[in-house]
């Protein structure tokens, strides 16, 4: 990966693809074949499973958030949030290791 680049932003979608396909010798298009492959093997994983696991990062899992009762920040009224469906990262331990 590019170690030069500046880490005061977040790299973005098109930084990412072009590093990949420099240090692999690809094409962009290609990679960018298997970003939308891997987005959607994700999606299908975890509406069946529940979870899916990244080797090296972490495990995206579906997690169940209950209904709850909010406040509107402009009027400050009470609102009710419905329940929802949230995707989580537990990252791999070897990823929190590298950074301490």
């Amino acid at each position: 990966m590019n170690a030069s680049r500046s880490h005061s932003m977040p790299m973005t979608k098109d930084q990412l693809v072009r590093d990949i396909a420099e240090s692999l010798d690809l094409t962009q298009a290609a990679v960018r074949g298997v970003f939308e492959q891997l987005a959607q093997i994700t999606q299908d994983a975890l509406e069946n499973d529940g979870e899916l696991t990244l080797p090296g990062i972490g495990k995206l899992k579906v997690s169940e958030r209950a209904a709850r009762t909010g406040r509107n920040p402009q009027t400050g009224k009470s609102i009710e949030i419905a329940a929802k469906k949230a995707v989580r990262l537990v990252p791999a331990k070897a990823l929190v290791d590298s950074l301490n």
